[in-house]
């Protein structure tokens, strides 16, 4: 045996015997992932809330709570609620009628009084969890309702603005005055309500209707406004440009309003037949005139949620090569947060329905696909109804942790200071808490708590208005020895780490 050979074995045996010795490592504290966890709220033909129109105050408000403890109970961390269905409100306005899908007669506020939207934000926003505002621009009737108008709908105000087409009614995408109108109604919320977000899905001009009698397309009846706006384009790319501009309108407006507030956009999932290559179904550039496309290329929009409303296995509608095609499209860098059809989940799987293997599939994909940081949920009915335990599956599986919304830098890329922190004692029963104090002027959206016990970690969010932790645990566990607390921002900013050991 060399010289070499007997120095290395004899420090090898230095180090082993020495090695009981020495301090084990600091426990790793890994932050909790970034991922946009959120469901739509349908309030169209009472699909989602309230159940039905009609319910008491009481009722509406119970119904409200379960979803946001569901919510709460996913690590959901943010709700799109849908305000306005058809010209109509599920909020205080002046500018559109009560819905019917409150109280069952449109113009009708619910009594006793209370504003569904001031209260969906607070008690979201107490639990920690994002509350967007979801929009129709151009529908003024959807084909279900059958109800009278009331006076101040816009089809008795404004007439002229609005078209009948098949069974529905729909404001006229091309009027200017149509966009006036849609944008006064969208920023008098994000104006008066403290929404995370605002949001439009895939209905712009409406999706084509078949003449019942010779099954012939109906034409949009435009020819009004494209005879006086059109100025010598092509009605097609005359209609896709009124589009256009208003996404491009709306998405300007908010941000010089609350430059905070999200924009999201959930078209069609198909921008086009044969992109990516392979990919065969509904045009929605051709037939509802939108370029989903140049918005996303353009970054007309903070958050871009296509409906991948397919099996991942679909033949002509891949799920992950859908979504690879988007996120390739995603030149601006905005959020990619996926909407997927979880209602569909049943027991058994059919034509229209899944197993809830497949949505499980699906957030699997997401997640494997970089550039794509979230799933949006439609809808909440489906997380509700828990068939084939999704929600129970959600819960045990790729929802057991607590999830941070991702950051939007391109709105504000400053963080808040960090915290201060300060254990407290009750002098009475001499239980610790720490107090959570902001570090500046900036009052935080979220805290990120993170305790040690041991050489584990445990990590917690909490509202913003949360004052103060308890460091009681359960009997047996044990005790916390280390606490770390960061500040985050209405945009997701995250300050660094305030940092307090426990003796």
């Amino acid at each position: 045996m060399s010289r070499q050979t007997l120095l290395a074995a004899g420090a090898a045996l230095s180090l082993a015997a020495c090695a009981p010795a020495l301090r084990p490592p600091a426990p790793s504290l890994t932050p909790p992932p970034r991922e946009f966890r959120a469901a739509w709220i349908a309030s169209v033909n009472n699909i989602d809330w309230p159940s039905r129109p009609g319910l008491s105050t009481a009722e509406q408000q119970a119904e409200l709570i379960a979803i946001l403890d569901r919510s709460v109970a996913l690590n959901l961390n943010a709700l799109i609620l849908q305000v306005r269905p058809a010209a109509d409100a599920l909020y205080a306005s002046s500018l559109e009628p009560w819905s019917a899908y409150l109280t069952g007669t449109m113009g009708q506020a619910p009594e006793p009084f209370y504003d569904p939207l001031a209260f969906a934000v607070e008690e979201a926003h107490k639990r920690g969890l994002e509350l967007h505002a979801w929009f129709n621009p151009f529908r003024a009737k959807h084909a279900s309702y059958r109800g009278e108008f009331a006076e101040s709908h816009l089809s008795r105000t404004q007439p002229g603005l609005v078209r009948s087409y098949g069974r529905s009614l729909w404001m006229d995408p091309g009027d200017p005055e149509v966009h006036r109108h849609s944008l006064a109604v969208i920023m008098d919320v994000v104006n008066r309500y403290d929404v995370d977000g605002v949001h439009i899905d895939d209905y712009f001009y409406p999706y084509q209707e078949r003449d019942s009698v010779t099954n012939a397309l109906i034409p949009f009846p435009d020819d009004s406004t494209f005879a006086l706006y059109g100025g010598g384009m092509q009605r097609d790319d005359w209609r896709r440009l009124n589009v256009d501009r208003f996404v491009s309108e709306l998405y300007f407006a908010v941000r010089a309003a609350k430059p905070h507030v999200k924009v999201g956009v959930s078209p069609f999932g198909i921008w086009r037949p044969g992109f990516p290559a392979g990919v065969t179904g509904f045009d929605a550039y051709a037939s509802i005139y939108a370029d989903a496309r140049k918005w996303l290329n353009n970054g007309w929009l903070d958050y871009f949620s296509p409906q991948l409303y397919w099996r991942h296995d679909s033949p002509g509608q891949s799920y992950s090569a859908l979504l690879a095609w988007w996120v390739g499209e995603n030149t601006r860098m905005r959020h990619i947060w996926v909407g997927n059809f979880t209602s569909r989940t049943d027991t058994v799987a059919g034509p229209q329905t899944w197993r809830a293997s497949e949505l499980l599939r699906q957030i699997e994909l997401t997640r494997a696909q970089p550039g794509a940081s979230g799933n949006v949920h439609f809808s909440m009915r489906g997380l509700m109804r828990n068939r084939d335990s999704i929600a129970d599956l959600l819960r045990r599986g790729p929802y057991s942790e607590p999830a941070l919304v991702p950051a939007s830098p391109w709105l504000d890329s400053l963080p808040p200071a960090t915290p201060v922190l300060v254990l407290q004692r009750d002098p009475a029963t001499r239980d610790r808490s720490v107090e959570l104090r902001p570090g500046g002027a900036e009052l935080p959206w979220l805290w990120r708590v993170s305790l040690r016990r041991g050489r584990a970690w445990e990590t917690l969010i909490f509202p913003g208005s949360t004052g103060s932790v308890p460091m009681a645990g359960a009997a047996g566990r044990p005790r916390i020895t280390e606490i770390r607390v960061t500040a985050v921002d209405r945009v997701g900013n995250e300050s660094a780490p305030a940092v307090l050991r426990v003796r």
